[in-house]
């Protein structure tokens, strides 16, 4: 009985905490979320967010997008190109498990069983580039270059920063 009793609370546990979920919010690498940056030259970086299983595709891109832009500025420069671009995606299916146990009606004999309950496809989506950096006017022709302060002024109302605690 007491074994039925836990197995109970432990599932609601679950549930409030899979209730309490959230999707990453636009903050630097933690726990496998956010964002991480490596400057590979003096104006090369490769840039790269990842998403729980909350974050849609595109707000996984234009996190990656913002945080280009505030690279760009933060080294005193004016645009940003995108020399790669890429966004990948790893869907995994989850089971639920009910379990019960008891005592029978009539005879004191135990009995239970296990049956799966439910099937769910999660997908969590991480994009990485590789970007340079360059002061001066984004060249009109090229369609990989990215005003960097417009792309702020653009995503800014998109995004989510993490709660204070």
């Amino acid at each position: 009985m007491k074994n039925s009793i836990r197995i109970s609370m432990l599932m609601v546990l679950a549930t409030v905490l899979a209730a309490c979920a959230t999707a990453t919010p636009y903050q630097s690498m933690q726990r496998g979320e956010g964002y991480s940056d490596q400057k590979l030259e003096s104006n090369r970086y490769r840039i790269r967010f990842a998403g729980n299983r909350l974050t849609d595709k595109d707000t996984v891109q234009n996190y990656l997008l913002f945080r280009a832009a505030e690279i760009t500025l933060d080294n005193s420069h004016d645009y940003f190109v995108t020399v790669s671009l890429e966004t990948d995606s790893e869907t995994t299916q989850q089971q639920s498990f009910s379990f019960g146990t008891g005592f029978g009606h009539w005879y004191w004999h135990p009995f239970g069983g296990v049956g799966v309950t439910t099937t769910t496809a999660s997908t969590e989506y991480v994009a990485e580039a590789h970007i340079m950096t360059f002061k001066g006017e984004k060249p009109a022709e090229n369609l990989n270059a990215f005003d960097a302060r417009e792309v702020i002024r653009n995503l800014q109302t998109q995004i989510v920063r993490p709660e204070k605690k």
